[in-house]
Parts: C-alpha cells; structure tokens; sequence
C-alpha cells in the first residue's frame, strides 16, 4: 500500500471516530437535559419522595456492566489475533445486550405492579421520568446492538483482524458510552431524590 492510500485510510479513521464523538455528545447533551429537568421538577408537590427504583434496573446495571467487560475481551481477542474467541464474546455481549433490554421491561412491569404508571391518575412527576429515561435509553442500546450485529456479521464475515478492527473499536466505544449513561442514570436516580 502507497503512502497516499494510507493517509486515505487514516482519515476515513479519523472521520468516523469524530462522528462517533458527535454523536456521543449529543447524546450526552440530551440526557444533561433531562437530568436537569428531573432535578428542577424535584421541588414540585406533586414529586414522590419515597418512590424507589425497581430491582430489576439495578440488576440491568450489572448486566450492561458484564456486557461491556465482554466487548473489552472481544476487542483484546482480535488483537490477540484470536477469531474464533472475539466471535464468542461478541455473540455473549449480544445475549448480555437482549438480556439488558428484558430486565428493563420487566422494571416496567414491577413499576406498573406498585401503581406507578408512566401518564395517568395514578402517575406522578417521578415515575414519569423515569419512564422517559429508562425508554430514551432502551432506544440508544437498541441501536448499540444493530451496531453489534452489524460488527459480528463482519467478524464473521472476516472483516477484522489483529490489525484491522476498526468498526469493531467503534461499535465497543458506543457500548461503553451506553454502559456508563445507564450507571450513572441508574446512580442518578437512586441518590437524586
């Protein structure tokens, strides 16, 4: 390869990390927002101090949590030169992935059991925020799996290897920015009362 094509490929590189962080900022952005929002709508009367997170978001905190440990052991095994065992930990960071989106239905469906509803008489300030952000993020991390299987069927496909793997660096830093959003939401919620 010529020193043009390479410098061609490095910014293509550098083009799609910058978008990636755009995106990433946004994202960030949004969630700023609504974080503030949440936190200026605590001093209404309407706020229900006591209403405590469902046990089925924190056990999702724990499973976006493995899911980005098994991202970080797909990404070190390609550069190991390992295709085999990147396929296998892409394919548990996917089930982690599905996983992760189940538990956060079933928070739904413990809240809905409590009468906590996300509109209506029985529903408050509270529970609706944490609706809007559990859904908000429901979305984002259906997006970081079609990235997933967008990256597995390349790996599959024998797109990466020890020393080409950018997609999959990619899709990894948009699972860690999930990951971490929902720690600190789920952190958030638990200590902002």
């Amino acid at each position: 390869m010529d020193l043009t094509q390479s410098t061609q490929k490095e910014k293509k590189a550098r083009a799609k990390k910058m978008m990636l962080w755009f995106g990433i900022v946004s994202l960030l952005m949004a969630f700023a927002g609504w974080t503030s929002a949440y936190i200026v709508s605590s001093s209404r009367e309407d706020w229900s101090q006591d209403l405590e997170l469902p046990s089925s978001l924190y056990l999702s905190a724990f499973v976006i949590l493995l899911s980005s440990i098994t991202y970080i052991l797909a990404k070190r095994a390609i550069k190991l030169g390992n295709s085999k065992q990147c396929t296998s930990w892409l394919v548990a960071t996917l089930v982690l992935g599905v996983l992760f989106i189940v538990l956060q239905f079933n928070g739904f469906s413990q809240m809905i059991t409590l009468g906590q509803y996300f509109t209506g008489p029985s529903s408050n300030i509270k529970s609706s925020y944490i609706y809007v952000f559990v859904l908000a993020h429901i979305v984002h991390v259906v997006v970081g799996i079609i990235s997933l299987l967008v990256v597995l069927f390349n790996q599959i496909k024998g797109k990466y290897s020890a020393d080409e793997f950018l997609g999959l660096s990619l899709g990894a830093t948009f699972w860690h920015f999930l990951d971490l959003l929902w720690i600190y939401l789920v952190l958030f919620m638990t200590f902002v009362r």
